[in-house]
């Protein structure tokens, strides 16, 4: 691995370097937001989606952005281009900053705590591309703002490794009133008579940029995508099942609560999924750059 350099507060570091105060908001109360912005050929995918999602969440905890986006965008091209990877990812977080007394009530005016650095985005395995994902359905146990990109992922963190437990590879949430919401870091949608389905966007998911491309893919393909409330029927009565994220695209899952999904195989509408995506991204990168 070579040597990985982090940006915080201003200076480019070493990763290894990188300290936080002890008192940042961040640290004692997971009092920040975060985004997550793939790279790919050494260009940022859909950086200006990543960054209204990242002014909403901040928005939504009463926080002011503390970069213009031509601000962000130099900065993070230039984290990128100081690590040699073709393809990587950004991790980006924003905290509230240092209180040196703590208190649940943030002081005015404190200065945020910026920090990112890059890992090497990994291509979806040839095992999974064939063969899909085991998942399982657990009660979502987060809470009711799950539409802000927050720090505070112990929830999901508690559900990966429940489900890595039952020997699943992540698991699909259900709410207390049955509906589906999201899995562990991802969006849900599933196939049913060729017909693509989807949560609505609600404080109950995260607004995904994969899950935006794909549904605009899906409508520029003559895809007929409806967003619905689905429950655990609809998961078990499903042809397909797709988990999307920024980092892994649209994942097959061919394993629901041990038993398999349609063929037990990534279906056909994935399938095409998979090529139109490859060539939608194409051209998004072309037309952002």
């Amino acid at each position: 691995m070579p040597e990985q350099i982090a940006f915080l507060n201003g200076d480019f570091l070493p990763l290894e370097e990188a300290k936080i105060s002890t008192q940042d908001r961040g640290f004692l109360f997971g009092d920040g937001i975060y985004e997550v912005i793939p790279v790919f050929q050494k260009k940022l995918f859909q950086l200006d989606a990543h960054l209204d999602r990242l002014r909403k969440s901040l928005t939504a905890i009463s926080m002011q952005d503390p970069y213009s986006d031509e601000q962000w965008k130099a900065l993070l091209n230039d984290l990128v281009n100081r690590h040699p990877w073709n393809d990587q990812f950004i991790y980006l977080q924003v905290t509230r900053g240092i209180q040196w007394v703590r208190d649940h009530t943030p002081d005015k005016d404190l200065t945020p705590t910026i920090y990112a650095y890059c890992n090497p985005l990994k291509p979806v395995s040839e095992s999974i591309l064939q063969n899909g994902i085991k998942i399982v359905t657990l009660e979502d146990i987060r809470w009711l703002r799950c539409d802000i990109k927050a720090t505070t992922l112990l929830p999901n963190v508690m559900m990966k490794i429940a489900a890595k437990e039952q020997g699943a590879d992540d698991a699909i949430l259900i709410g207390r009133d049955g509906q589906i919401s999201e899995g562990t870091a991802s969006n849900v949608f599933i196939v049913k008579d060729e017909v693509l389905l989807t949560p609505p966007l609600s404080d109950r998911i995260l607004p995904g940029i994969t899950r935006m491309i794909i549904e605009k893919i899906a409508n520029d393909h003559s895809i007929k995508v409806i967003e619905q409330t689905l429950t655990l029927a609809d998961l078990e009565a499903a042809d397909e099942i797709w988990l999307t994220s920024s980092t892994k695209d649209a994942l097959p899952v061919c394993l629901l609560n041990n038993a398999p999904v349609g063929s037990g195989k990534p279906g056909p509408i994935w399938l095409k999924m998979q090529s139109y995506f490859a060539q939608a991204k194409h051209s998004l990168m072309q037309a952002e750059h």
